[in-house]
């Protein structure tokens, strides 16, 4: 995560440095400020959105809920006394009492606590390693020089430098996908009057960083969003036509972003044919699950610079990395 964060921060600090006369330190040190106060901003962003849906769940009418569910129930009763089926005494013997966990409150609490803090932890550790990785990156590959075998220096110094070029390039594009994913969704959820529509534009556009499954879990998201939205009386009458127009809207967005925005932004930025990195991505899937999707493009990235530095005059590698 660090060197992730460390390829995306190297552009801006390049910006800053070069644009802006920044010394590098002061560079690094607003790079990072920036990337904090993003991730911040992030946060709070799910405040006021979790604070409007608990609102609309609470305009529930509970007491017709708890009527249809006596009425369920009396017909459950009802059935199961036409067939001689007791079901007191099933309940009693199947003791489902015994079965339930009632320390489940504190154990989720402690794990949630648990997992507060160890992201902060994480948190911590990645500033604290990009902050030397972009401080003192001269220094880091001077010493990995030093380790190297001799006669592969060169080899190993070239690859490092095309991948950080490449990843920067690749993480650059993902960034100005999502942008134009998020502008596509936003302008949909405020054409049709959707309740936070900043925020959920947000969460939604940056599902996309998974291919292919992120677009489908982001429909399914702003479906539920949508319609817990308009969960009010006087609203109710437009809640399944006002979710139909979004989720139109969404798919419109998604065929642009995976007909158009994608294929430019990704083929330019790792020097791959399109067709190459679907196929990428799709075997990673299959092998690796969710995980391997997300990382399958910088990965192939990797594996090609490396095999075209070390293996230039393999025919496979001549036709896989032409133009890097």
């Amino acid at each position: 995560v660090a060197l992730i964060l460390s390829m995306i921060a190297s552009p801006i600090i390049y910006f800053l440095k070069r644009k802006l006369k920044f010394p590098h330190l002061l560079a690094v040190i607003v790079t990072l400020l920036f990337f904090i106060l993003l991730l911040v901003g992030f946060i709070m962003m799910f405040v006021p959105l979790i604070i409007t849906q608990s609102e609309n769940l609470s305009l529930l009418d509970m007491a017709a809920l708890e009527k249809d569910l006596n009425s369920l129930l009396e017909q459950v009763n009802a059935y199961f006394s036409g067939h001689n089926i007791d079901t007191q005494k099933l309940l009693k013997e199947a003791n489902i009492t015994s079965k339930i966990d009632f320390n489940f409150i504190p154990n989720f609490i402690n794990s949630l606590l648990g997992i507060v803090s160890g992201f902060g932890v994480g948190l911590g550790s990645v500033l604290f390693i990009s902050f030397f990785f972009l401080k003192d990156r001269k220094m880091f590959i001077g010493n990995a020089k030093k380790l190297l075998p001799e006669g592969h220096e060169e080899k190993v110094v070239n690859s490092f430098r095309k991948i950080n070029y490449l990843l920067s390039r690749y993480f650059i594009g993902l960034i100005v996908q999502i942008s134009v994913l998020f502008t596509l969704y936003l302008t949909t959820l405020l054409i049709f009057g959707v309740e936070n529509a900043f925020i959920i534009a947000f969460i939604t556009a940056l599902l996309n960083i998974i291919p292919y499954i992120g677009p489908l879990i982001a429909t399914v998201l702003v479906i539920v969003l949508t319609m817990l939205g308009f969960m009010a009386p006087e609203m109710q009458g437009e809640m399944l036509s006002t979710t139909l127009y979004v989720v139109i809207g969404y798919s419109i967005a998604q065929v642009i972003d995976n007909n158009v925005a994608s294929p430019l932004i990704f083929s330019n930025s790792v020097n791959s044919h399109p067709l190459e990195i679907f196929i990428v991505i799709l075997v990673s899937g299959f092998v690796f699950g969710i995980l391997g999707m997300i990382v399958a493009i910088p990965l192939y990235t990797i594996i090609k610079v490396v095999a075209k530095e070390f293996f230039p005059k393999n025919p496979v590698v001549k036709i896989l990395t032409k133009g890097i």
